[in-house]
């Protein structure tokens, strides 16, 4: 399953998580051992950036991309507050610039182009930043004979930049259309949640579509099917178990397991693309 993390409250809060799922309080520092995976039901919990590269990247090979690229207010948008605040707030509590983090680094000493979506900046969404560092990734990989690895994690697109944030979902579809020419593998990791134009563009486009076990993946939410249908849903609908069952990702691996998962389907996928380049015509 996949979900949230709750603080167990009082003056030790720091020391204590409760999980969203089973209820289960557990010291903070076992959970992180876990990879923050509960320990009694096995609930995913949200990641940052930087613990899931932790987790899947080789200590130290780890080199970002256009990491002072930034975004500004292209509509003037007002809702609760000003566009330009609420960026503010999220740069300075997740560290980044934007929703989304690319760079290189190595997977069991394969080095691959990759890109982990921060779910905790504005959940994820996409606006026209994320779509350019995506986009330059891809043709980065291109450029560099690299596979190409992108976590998921978003809630669509950002609706204070409009039809700008709506267009990234061709531009990054595009781009990997360019990088597909080349013979290269992209593996997409679908983390919780995976939504919106982002599920209905590059997320669900992985020559390999991996999910983490009990993660949200969908276009419309929930609620919003039941709204407009309307119709009773199955209790797993849009979970990672019922898209396997049904052929829409190829499998769920858990954070423990990842990371030589993901080295053996690179080895595997590299293998292949040097036989089509042997066998390629010549022109």
């Amino acid at each position: 399953m996949a979900g949230g993390v709750e603080r167990a409250g009082g003056p030790a809060a720091e020391l204590w998580v409760k999980c969203s799922g089973c209820a289960t309080v557990a010291f903070r520092k076992q959970v992180e051992r876990n990879l923050n995976v509960c320990l009694k039901c096995g609930l995913h919990f949200p990641l940052t950036v930087e613990q899931r590269l932790v987790i899947v990247a080789d200590r130290g090979s780890w080199r970002q991309l256009d990491a002072d690229l930034a975004g500004v207010d292209p509509l003037g948008f007002v809702d609760w507050k000003p566009y330009t605040q609420r960026l503010a707030q999220a740069r300075a509590a997740a560290g980044r610039y934007d929703a989304v983090a690319t760079g290189v680094c190595e997977i069991e000493h394969r080095r691959v182009a990759i890109g982990i979506m921060d779910f905790q900046f504005m959940g994820g969404s996409m606006g026209v930043v994320v779509g350019e560092k995506l986009a330059r990734l891809f043709a980065y990989a291109g450029r560099s004979r690299l596979p190409a690895v992108i976590f998921c994690a978003s809630g669509g697109a950002r609706m204070q930049e409009g039809i700008l944030s709506l267009m990234q979902m061709a531009k990054v579809v595009s781009a990997l259309a360019r990088y597909r020419e080349l013979h290269l593998p992209y593996l997409s990791i679908l983390c919780h949640p995976t939504t919106g134009g982002v599920a209905a563009s590059f997320a669900m486009l992985g020559d390999l579509n991996l999910a983490e076990p009990g993660a949200i993946i969908g276009f419309a939410g929930r609620r919003v099917i039941q709204q407009t249908t309307p119709q009773a849903l199955p209790a797993d609908f849009q979970r990672a178990e019922s898209l396997l069952a049904h052929g829409m990702v190829d499998a769920i691996v858990t954070r423990r397991k990842l990371r030589p998962a993901l080295a053996t389907l690179l080895a595997l996928l590299g293998h292949c693309d040097k036989g089509r380049a042997r066998h390629r015509p010549q022109s």
